[in-house]
């Protein structure tokens, strides 16, 4: 498969050299594409572009460096990079999908939701920051959304 865009089932973008293991919610398979590939075209799907996006991300809480990305705003797809995306090895994690983290036999392992487990090279500390960034971003637009629905109930009461 050579196109392939996030959607509501998928879980992680796993960079492999050249190319993506594409994990949804019930199976997993290989994209010919690269996860920041992926990434910019689905931005791309949404309406924006990858960095697009990072400027909005950098707006609503202040981070440009491995800054999680709203890849679609109704639903809160929101995912994270595992490293610079400037390099092939960046990998994304949809943050709302994490079930936890531990290390085993020197990896950081990311349990999903739906009990998939992916070991990624980084360590603790990075996936724990990632979380929390993406976890702002989630609550600063759910905030902002929230915000507007009030504001136009009240200009139509």
């Amino acid at each position: 498969m050579e196109n392939y865009e996030i959607n509501d089932k998928t879980v992680a973008l796993y960079a492999m050299a050249g190319k993506t293991r594409v994990y949804e919610e019930d199976k997993n398979f290989i994209v010919e594409k690269a996860a920041n590939a992926i990434m910019e075209d689905s931005c791309s799907y949404f309406g924006s572009s990858l960095a697009g996006r990072k400027k909005g991300t950098e707006s609503l809480i202040g981070v440009s460096y491995k800054a999680p990305i709203i890849v679609e705003e109704s639903n809160e797809i929101i995912f994270f990079p595992t490293s610079s995306p400037r390099m092939n090895t960046c990998s994304w994690v949809r943050s709302s999908m994490v079930e936890g983290y531990y290390y085993q036999n020197n990896k950081l392992i990311v349990e999903f939701k739906n009990g998939d487990k992916i070991p990624f090279d980084v360590s603790y500390g990075v996936i724990d920051n990632q979380i929390l960034r993406a976890t702002r971003l989630e609550a600063v637009l759910r905030y902002r959304k929230n915000e507007g629905i009030r504001k136009n109930y009240k200009e139509n009461v």
